[in-house]
């Protein structure tokens, strides 16, 4: 079964970095999309960023100019390399992706960020 696996979250001060990854295992076909989400407790969950296989990637304004997502399509593996890092900041993330020919819609469990005053 396919799965999808984050990690690379911890605890940093106020302007420190972290780079998460997320890595699908499983018979899977390429990813058509992979998404980067996060939720903070008692808030909505909000879209980081995503990325295509082509290339094209997206940043929330919120984030741009500080994180940057990116992939490795042969090992379907997506990056999210977080600068500059703010308490507001502080999340749960978790990956979504798409599969050419399947899976749609697949989530990780998620991997916890938090970032100190």
């Amino acid at each position: 079964q396919v799965q999808l696996v984050e990690s690379g979250g911890g605890l940093v001060q106020t302007g420190g970095s972290l780079r998460l990854s997320c890595a699908a295992s499983g018979s899977v076909t390429s990813f058509t999309s992979m998404v980067w989400y996060r939720q903070a407790p008692g808030k909505q969950r909000e879209l980081v960023a995503t990325i295509t296989n082509g290339g094209i990637t997206y940043h929330a304004d919120s984030v741009k100019g500080r994180f940057t997502i990116s992939a490795d399509n042969a090992k379907n593996t997506v990056y999210l390399q977080m600068n500059s890092l703010k308490p507001e900041d502080t999340a749960v993330y978790y990956c979504n992706a798409d599969f050419w020919r399947g899976p749609h819609n697949v989530w990780g469990q998620g991997t916890q960020v938090t970032v100190s005053s």
